[in-house]
């Protein structure tokens, strides 16, 4: 038994082939590899290419032409590439997989070939219910013409052809279209896509008698003035991208076979949108939607650049992620931001002008880059108490640089602290604070120091104690009031004398208060949970000024009521002072405020 197991062990099994539905081939390339039936097209053009590309290399004196004819929902394509024999095609065209840059003797042009994935003829499939390829190889003088039939069931046939049926080497594909996919034959969407395609491959490519190849690239073009190149490049822009550019970026990186152009976008967009770039890969365009291309704070332009050096993905409709492309952005970035320091060297106009634009886009890359951060001091826009102003600006003026962490921390601050001189900077907006941070390093000497509701409080002058002690039922009735919302009430004196009252707190007591209010409204379970989180933070303040008209008639108040009612208004004035979001317990105490007011006014009236 052992020995009979040990000989069956050993019998090889038996060899099968993969059995290939084409249909469910065609459709996982029409649904989920490409995005588009349009992609047929590049993958024509991407085949006469290349095989143009493996002729010249044998023969340089060769034509290199393909032309394109539609009519009739049928399609011809004529090429004068090195063509193929019958053992050719029943290796190449009839294996899935397999790609006819692969043939020997070709293998020394493949850096060349626009192709890398051998997927093919296949690709018209999505439009075509036959393909028919004759071709005629100029690497065997004397063979006759193919021809290679294929319909989408996965059948085809194989047949040699008189002479007289393709004279010259080269290949022809005629396509027919499947039902419902005639209008991707036609001679208008042919033209249009060809042109989108190939407008920057090096061969001479036309559709019917109409010129698709269009070179030099705009942006490689010689121009009578850097004003022409300026207007051209605009025009350019507009074609490909549908805007007029505030500039335009050179990004030749020829040590990475990079050539192209950036232009920067006439409007301010988020951070968070990613940018698209159109990438053609040695003239042909791979895609309109690159999102890799640049560094993320280069948000503010769209490119378009061609690249012998970028590898695609097997769709080619994206770019591979390596250290390619990765070298590939860093390159790119450092043009982008070789264009701002010239700028600001040489043109503070066309700064100052991108800058109202796209200071966003020039922070975030300051933040990370302490020599950019240098070069930009003195033209990055900065909200202060003393207006709008450069960071280099503010420094010069205040021999302390205070800034605020939020908006609302700001707008709390700014009022007191201009009015006694002291200096701030809103950093609550994007990147803001971060760069403030770092001006020491870029600025040796200069102090920052952050300025919160804690150390304005501290700054305010103090009441006469024997005032503040006159007007203890006052302050007791407006705490007392108050204490629900969570605000504590103090008297303090400042200027602007404008200004009854401020309201200040800090961000732990906003996510005291926020905890609270979920505590509020959470069920048992949640509401035990958040309750065991409460903390000691410190409370909002209403803090009152004691040289304000209205406070000192206010203070003489003696109906608890009415003292209460006036404290809920001057807290919700002040609230709407700082520009804070109202909770709706601070809209019910406006509406409350406001009603009583006015009961009080009509009551007086009556009364007198």
């Amino acid at each position: 038994m052992d020995s009979q197991t040990s000989q069956s062990s050993q019998v090889p099994p038996s060899p099968h082939t993969f059995q290939v539905d084409l249909r469910g081939l065609v459709d996982l390339l029409s649904h989920h590899l490409y995005s588009s039936p349009r992609v047929y097209l590049r993958e024509l053009l991407q085949n006469a290419v290349d095989a143009i590309t493996a002729r010249l290399a044998e023969d340089p004196d060769a034509p290199a032409r393909v032309r394109l004819h539609a009519e009739n929902g049928a399609l011809r394509v004529e090429d004068t590439g090195v063509g193929l024999t019958e053992s050719d095609v029943h290796s190449l065209l009839a294996t899935i997989g397999r790609s006819s840059k692969r043939a020997e003797g070709l293998q020394e042009a493949r850096a060349d070939f626009l192709g890398q994935f051998g997927i093919g003829l296949l690709a018209c499939f999505v439009v075509a219910e036959r393909i028919r390829v004759v071709s005629r190889s100029a690497r065997t003088p004397g063979a006759p013409p193919v021809e290679w039939t294929a319909c989408d069931d996965g059948s085809y046939t194989v047949r040699t052809l008189p002479d007289e049926a393709r004279p010259e080497p080269g290949t022809t594909v005629h396509l027919t279209a499947r039902a419902g996919a005639a209008e991707w034959l036609s001679g208008e969407r042919v033209l249009a896509l060809a042109r989108d395609f190939g407008s920057l491959l090096p061969y001479d490519v036309r559709v019917g008698e109409e010129a698709v190849t269009d070179l030099p690239a705009p942006w490689a073009r010689s121009y009578p003035s850097p004003a022409n190149r300026r207007v051209a490049l605009a025009r350019h822009c507009h074609e490909l991208f549908g805007f007029a550019p505030l500039d335009s970026i050179a990004l030749d990186v020829p040590l990475a076979g990079i050539r192209g152009v950036a232009y920067v976008l006439p409007s301010a967009v988020s951070p968070a949108q990613r940018a698209t770039h159109r990438v053609h890969l040695k003239g042909m365009l791979l895609t309109e939607r690159a999102e890799q291309l640049l560094p993320e704070w280069a948000f503010f332009v769209r490119c378009v650049l061609d690249t012998d050096s970028l590898r695609p993905t097997a769709s080619r409709e994206s770019l591979y992620e390596d250290e390619t492309l990765a070298a590939v952005r860093e390159a790119l970035g450092e043009r982008i931001r070789s264009w701002l320091t010239g700028l600001a060297a040489g043109d503070p106009e066309r700064l100052a002008a991108f800058l109202a634009v796209h200071h966003l886009g020039v922070k975030s890359l300051a933040r990370h880059d302490a020599e950019m951060l240098r070069t930009m001091l003195p033209w990055l826009p900065f909200e202060t108490t003393d207006g709008r102003l450069s960071l280099e600006e503010f420094a010069r003026r205040h021999p302390v640089v205070h800034f605020s962490r939020t908006v609302e921390e700001y707008r709390q601050v700014a009022p007191i602290a201009s009015a006694q001189g002291v200096g701030v900077i809103n950093g609550g907006y994007t990147y803001d604070s971060e760069l403030v941070e770092a001006l020491p390093s870029v600025r040796p000497g200069t102090v920052v120091a952050e300025l919160d509701a804690d150390t304005v409080t501290a700054h305010l002058d103090a009441v006469d104690p024997a005032q503040e002690l006159a007007l203890a039922d006052f302050l007791a009735a407006a705490r007392a009031k108050l204490d629900p919302l969570g605000c504590d009430v103090v008297l303090r004196a400042f200027h602007p004398l404008l200004v009854p009252a401020l309201h200040l707190d800090d961000r732990s007591a906003r996510h005291e208060q926020a905890r609270a209010e979920a505590e509020e409204q959470a069920d048992d379970l949640w509401a035990g949970i958040l309750g065991s989180m409460r903390g000691s933070a410190p409370r909002a303040r209403l803090v009152l000024n004691h040289l304000n008209p209205l406070i000192r008639r206010i203070s003489s108040l003696k109906d608890p009521e009415l003292i209460g009612t006036a404290a809920e208004s001057l807290y919700g004035q002040a609230l709407l002072m700082a520009q804070r979001p109202l909770r709706p317990a601070d809209s019910a105490l406006l509406n409350r405020a406001f009603i009583g007011l006015l009961e009080w006014a009509t009551h007086a009236e009556d009364g007198h």
